[in-house]
């Protein structure tokens, strides 16, 4: 039997740890979602296959069904709980309806 992975696991997430944000498609428009954001997100990224480096950059993660079009590259996404505007700098989908988006800062109040 297969898992609804949307209404199972991706609605509940989001209901528990999920909050407000406004996302801003490249062409145009503007809608809410919730996401599940961390400023602090640590990623490992090999430099020659032997040297690695760490960073820390910030993430929203989203259900790829609050979307009517999915995500791309510099779309903007404001974050209400840091009153911060990122820039979409790549999307990576999970395969189970779920995305990471990976934001760089482009502007607070």
């Amino acid at each position: 039997m297969a898992v609804n992975w949307d209404a199972m696991v991706l609605g509940p997430l989001m209901g528990v740890f999920g909050e407000p944000a406004t996302y801003l498609p490249a062409a145009g428009g503007s809608y809410l979602i919730t996401g599940v954001f961390d400023e602090a997100y640590r990623e490992l990224e090999l430099i020659d296959g032997a040297s690695a480096i760490t960073t820390e950059l910030p993430v929203l993660g989203v259900r790829l069904a609050a979307f009517p079009v999915p995500p791309v590259q510099n779309d903007r996404v404001s974050v209400a709980s840091v009153n911060t505007t990122y820039v979409v700098r790549e999307v990576r989908p999970d395969g189970h309806g779920y995305a990471k988006l990976m934001l760089n800062f482009v502007s607070s109040p």
